[in-house]
């Protein structure tokens, strides 16, 4: 199966400026995040730049980039523009890796795009894990999802779900077995569907949870999840962050 990985990046960050081009062991972490995705099964791999200095740093490492709109709000919007700039057909299956997630494993780029080679009947795909930590599963900054037998989503918050009644009748002091699942930010789409999600009208629950996942199933729109039991490597949010990431780098051999 053939896709094409996108890779959506920004300069602006509050809490980390100019994150795509911050140096990891030499290289720009952007950089970073399209080698570890050329560990995956893609065809193409392209990053969605907002900025000539990104494209340049990009093609400076021979890293396929294309220019977008830096006024785009969020990654979603600028693929979108990105796979109509590059012309993918509609059937063609779209992987959406965040340009700050240098340590993603390239099996699991390859699971998520699988998703709609597997399942026709669905435009979007995602992945998530099983949740360990109590803490983790009340924590709002944490998204968990919930899904059907098939593996489709049912939904997604940032509120502790599926919600255990008996169990947490006295607090939640521990997990239920199966474990809940936390989603884990990566997406597979369908090229036509991506070029017409943004263009979707906001959904009210999107709003409340912060979650643009939402829209889609506000709509109609199924969504597939693979449920992997590794919880992903870290990305990268903070300065904080990036020295724990540069110090997995320097320790590689």
């Amino acid at each position: 199966m053939g896709f094409t990985v996108l890779i959506p990046a920004r300069l602006a960050s509050s809490r980390l400026p100019n994150k795509p081009l911050a140096d990891i062991a030499g290289k720009p972490m952007v950089v970073r995040v399209a080698e570890r995705a050329r560990g995956s099964s893609a065809t193409r791999i392209v990053v969605a730049a907002d900025s000539e200095a990104i494209l340049r740093a990009c093609r400076d490492h021979g890293v396929q980039a294309v220019l977008t709109d830096p006024a785009h709000p969020s990654g979603t919007d600028r693929l979108a523009e990105a796979s109509r700039v590059l012309g993918l057909p509609d059937d063609e299956v779209v992987v959406n890796v965040q340009g700050d997630e240098p340590l993603i494993d390239p099996s699991l780029i390859d699971a998520v795009a699988a998703l709609l080679d597997q399942r026709r009947d669905v435009p979007m795909g995602t992945a998530a894990h099983p949740l360990h930590a109590v803490e983790e599963f009340t924590n709002p900054n944490v998204v968990k999802v919930v899904t059907d037998a098939q593996g489709i989503a049912l939904y997604f918050s940032r509120a502790p779900i599926a919600w255990w009644r008996d169990g947490f009748a006295g607090g939640i002091r521990s997990l239920p077995d199966p474990a809940p699942l936390r989603h884990v930010g990566i997406y597979s789409y369908r090229a036509g569907f991506l070029r017409t999600f943004p263009a979707l009208p906001p959904a009210p629950l999107e709003g409340l949870e912060a979650l643009e996942q939402l829209r889609a199933l506000w709509h109609g729109h199924r969504i597939a999840v693979h449920v992997t039991q590794d919880a992903p490597g870290p990305g990268i949010d903070t300065p904080e962050d990036l020295e724990r990431v540069r110090a997995v780098f320097m320790a590689s051999p």
